[in-house]
């Protein structure tokens, strides 16, 4: 088994406290502060352990505090709703006996439709084209920022491959639309809602970079502060987290320090099969005043 899927699994595998209590922990990292996906993935577990024979169809999020990364997450499931059709669940993660996020989840029923349609996947290089092996080839490989060169590495529980390498170099991306091929590292249990977990853990990657696209920056720019505010997810159809998809961004309005990014979520065959839609800061550090 690998470190990446070891990693993703123990991050997502809640401890049960109480009912309807449970406790999550963070991984060693160097980040100051709790991955936002991280503090996703988890509630979403949290609220489908509280769920029979239903899966969730969407999420709405709000991050109110800084999560510490040395502090376990206590998570507080809420059964607000469990009905005929749909269910609903509310679950709020504790640090320091303050809520540091909100998370509102519906169930739903699989029923059958007369309407079934959706937007067609964009063109852009498969994920094959964009290995480790392929991007080492090109020239500008040696001038690749080292955060860029980690995304290949294999550690990593979530496997990114960026098409648009050329906006890390400063190339600025006008319409601000980008894409991602992302998976887990290595191959998750068949489990759909897990997948469900593993997905929206990874969809808080690079979200925001979209908006940053605009201006050829990058959200490692030193100068930058950036910040998951709220999240919203809905998923469409079924698919498996361990197998390439393609995250394709954009970012239709920014202003008070604040973007609005948008991401559409495709298997290889152009299965359209999740959405989301995220609010962050974008603050940019002020100088401390000399003298």
């Amino acid at each position: 088994m690998s470190k990446g899927l070891i990693d993703l699994i123990s991050i997502l595998d809640l401890e049960p406290i109480e009912v309807n209590l449970f406790r999550g922990t963070s991984p060693k990292t160097s980040w100051q502060r709790v991955f936002g996906g991280q503090v996703i993935g988890q509630a979403m577990v949290a609220g489908c352990r509280t769920v029979e024979n239903r899966l969730p169809h969407s999420l709405h999020c709000y991050f109110i505090l800084p999560g510490d990364p040395q502090v376990p997450i206590i998570y507080q499931v809420d059964r607000l709703r469990d009905g005929k059709s749909y269910t609903t669940r509310r679950v709020t993660a504790i640090q320091h006996g303050n809520a540091i996020f909100s998370l509102m989840m519906s169930f739903h029923d699989d029923e059958p439709t007369n309407f079934d349609h959706q937007d067609k996947m964009p063109d852009v290089p498969p994920p094959e084209a964009l290995s480790a092996e392929e991007i080492i080839k090109q020239p500008f490989f040696k001038e690749m920022p080292d955060f860029i060169k980690r995304y290949y590495e294999s550690d990593r529980p979530i496997e990114l491959r960026p098409v648009e390498l050329s906006r890390y170099f400063g190339q600025k991306i006008d319409d601000g639309r980008i894409h991602v091929w992302i998976k887990t590292a290595a191959k998750l249990p068949d489990d759909p809602a897990l997948h469900m977990c593993a997905l929206a853990y990874a969809s808080d990657f690079s979200l925001l970079d979209a908006a940053m696209a605009r201006y050829g920056r990058t959200l490692f720019d030193k100068r930058m502060m950036p910040a998951s505010l709220d999240h919203a997810m809905w998923f469409h159809r079924p698919f498996r987290a361990d197998e390439w998809l393609l995250y394709a961004q954009d970012s239709p309005s920014a202003q008070a320090g604040r973007a609005l990014t948008r991401g559409q979520i495709f298997k290889t065959d152009g299965t359209l099969v999740a959405s989301v839609v995220q609010e962050g800061s974008i603050r940019e550090r002020r100088e401390s005043p000399k003298g």
